[in-house]
């Protein structure tokens, strides 16, 4: 296999063009989805090869509880150099299990404060914190049966007319009708997993914004009264939104979401035609993307069929 078996590590590379072009071009719903999915398949082909490298290169250590047959020679060969990369994959796989056990902790750890937040209150689908800080932001269900949350402060309402106060509850609803909760922290594991995806994971972020505020335009009718909503909930906001749960006016460059806004529509179709530019841009992008996680997924594949066949049955 020589040096491609490093590939899956690498190749994350590959995605930051479609991520560009899909995040000016794509509806922001299909963007969202398609981004969330390259990250996840690129993440998991990343993962896999460096748990297999340091595999084939510590099997040959003393006192390892790993098949002899997995430090014969014929099968470090599919490795180069493969003490050094079995050695380093070590504190990478160290590193990567902590990274990402930090994302959910702190995703838990965000989302049990939120609903701690509104004990007491009553369990209506609009929850009015007695807050004179400006903030707004979907609180995601716990269960499958139970329903999500939208989360607003008193400071935020004061500062929103009646227009803008149906923008910013159209908003969040999109957020959770969407589960788009579930996409942000799918991204932000494949961030974590690989540092080459993070251009994904904030492209995700501002697509889901853009999802949401198009979602908020078709429920209110007016682009601008949605873009005005934004415009003036990020000038009061200080940040106070939970920084991993949708918010109104803090997640996305908000200058970028109200200029889309007062813009014309995108497009419904989930993709441009393949006749013009952009559309041969992003099915050029996306192939090769698709290459990328291909070659990946084989290089993971080949190497763990080299370890089975050495596998002593």
């Amino acid at each position: 296999m020589g040096v491609f078996v490093f590939l899956p590590l690498v190749l994350p590379l590959t995605a930051w063009p479609v991520a560009r072009l899909a995040e000016h071009h794509l509806h922001p719903r299909a963007a969202t989805r398609l981004l969330t999915a390259v990250a996840a398949v690129l993440a998991v082909c990343s993962t896999l090869c460096l748990a297999l490298l340091m595999v084939v290169g510590t099997a040959q250590l003393p006192g390892n509880p790993l098949p002899d047959a997995w430090s014969d020679p014929e099968v470090r060969a599919a490795v180069p150099y493969d003490e050094i990369a079995g050695r380093a994959a070590i504190p990478a796989l160290l590193a990567l299990v902590a990274v990402c056990g930090r994302v959910l902790l702190r995703h838990r750890s965000v989302r049990r404060r939120a609903a701690r937040a509104l004990a007491g209150l009553p369990d209506t689908p609009v929850a009015v914190l007695p807050d004179p800080e400006p903030y707004a932001y979907a609180l995601p269900a716990p269960t499958r049966r139970s329903r999500g949350r939208i989360v607003v402060s008193r400071g935020m309402l004061a500062r929103l007319g009646a227009a803008e106060r149906r923008a910013l509850f159209a908003h969040e609803r999109a957020h959770l009708t969407g589960r788009h909760d579930r996409l942000l922290l799918v991204t932000r594991l494949a961030a974590a997993a690989n540092p080459f995806l993070r251009p994904l994971r904030t492209a995700v972020t501002y697509s889901a914004e853009r999802w949401a505020d198009e979602e908020a335009a078709v429920r209110v009718g007016s682009r601008r009264v949605v873009a005005r909503a934004i415009g003036r909930a990020a000038l009061a906001s200080g940040g106070a939104r939970p920084a991993v749960l949708p918010g109104f006016a803090v997640a996305g460059p908000v200058p970028r979401r109200v200029a889309a806004l007062l813009a014309p529509p995108p497009s419904p179709r989930a993709w441009p035609p393949a006749g013009t530019a952009v559309g041969l841009a992003l099915w050029g992008a996306v192939v090769g993307v698709t290459v990328s996680a291909l070659s990946s997924a084989n290089s993971a594949l080949t190497l763990y069929a080299v370890l089975k066949a050495a596998t002593p049955l």
